[in-house]
C-alpha cells in the first residue's frame, strides 16, 4: 500500500492540475485583485474542515508568524500568477513556468532546514529546469500567430 503522504501528493497535483485551468478562466474575466479575494472567499468554502483540533492560543508565537508568511507569499506569488496570464500569459507556459518554484526549496533546504540533497537530487534539479524551460518555450512564429491579449476595462473602468 502507498504512503498517506503519496496519496495526498497525488491530490494535491490534481487540485492543483485543476485550479491552473480556472485561474486561467478567471484571469478572462476579472482582474488579478478580484481573483485573489475570491480565491481567498474559496479558501473560507473549505474552513469546516481545517478547524484545528485544538486552540490557536495552544502554538507558539514563532509557529503562527511561520504560518502567517506562508500566506503573506502564497497571496503574493498568486497574485503575481494571476497578473501573468491576465497580461498575455497562456496557462500553458505560466504555469509550467512558475511551478519550478520547489527547485527554490530544494536548495535552500539544507541550509535553512538542515535536509540533505543527494546528487540524484540534482539532477532532478536541472531536468525540472529543463522541463520547465521546453514547456514555456514559445517560437517567433507562434508569438505572431497568437499576440498578447489586449487590455480589458475592469469594473473600474481602468484598463489592466
Amino acid at each position: 500500500m502507498l504512503p498517506t503522504w503519496l496519496w495526498l501528493s497525488a491530490l494535491v497535483l490534481l487540485s492543483w492540475g485543476t485550479l491552473g485551468l480556472f485561474q486561467k478562466l478567471a484571469m478572462n474575466h476579472i482582474c488579478a485583485p478580484a481573483a485573489l479575494i475570491w480565491a481567498a472567499a474559496g479558501f473560507m468554502l473549505l474552513q469546516p474542515l481545517l478547524l484545528p483540533a485544538r486552540s490557536i492560543f495552544e502554538y507558539s508565537t514563532m509557529s503562527l508568524g511561520w504560518a502567517m508568511l506562508n500566506g503573506v507569499f502564497n497571496g503574493l506569488g498568486f497574485l503575481c500568477l494571476m497578473a501573468a496570464m491576465r497580461n498575455g500569459g497562456k496557462a500553458s507556459i505560466v504555469e509550467p513556468l512558475t511551478a519550478l518554484y520547489p527547485v527554490f526549496v530544494v536548495l535552500l533546504a539544507p541550509a535553512l532546514l538542515r535536509e540533505n540533497m543527494k546528487p540524484l537530487h540534482a539532477f532532478g534539479i536541472l531536468f525540472a529546469v529543463i522541463g520547465g524551460m521546453l514547456l514555456s518555450a514559445e517560437t517567433a512564429a507562434a508569438r505572431q500567430e497568437n499576440p498578447q491579449s489586449k487590455p480589458v476595462a475592469t469594473s473600474s473602468g481602468h484598463r489592466s
